[in-house]
């Protein structure tokens, strides 16, 4: 397992929160996803690296680019 942080200055309420870790549930090989509105950061536990590509394409989708 692989473990990375993003910092996410757009996060800016509890529904961000909520969307970002709901969204990003449908993402194959994540294992676990937390979202903190206090430090604007998203921590996500994948299987593999190849699955962060995946990560930070989402997160752009969903109007949340990682800085």
């Amino acid at each position: 397992m692989t473990s990375k942080t993003y910092d996410v200055p757009g996060i800016s309420c509890g529904h961000c929160t909520a969307t970002i870790e709901r969204e990003l549930k449908f993402v194959d090989g994540l294992a676990s996803v937390r979202a903190e509105l206090d430090t604007k950061r998203v921590t996500v536990e994948v299987q593999n690296d190849d699955v962060l590509a995946a990560v930070e394409r989402t997160l752009e989708e969903i109007g949340y680019p990682a800085a």
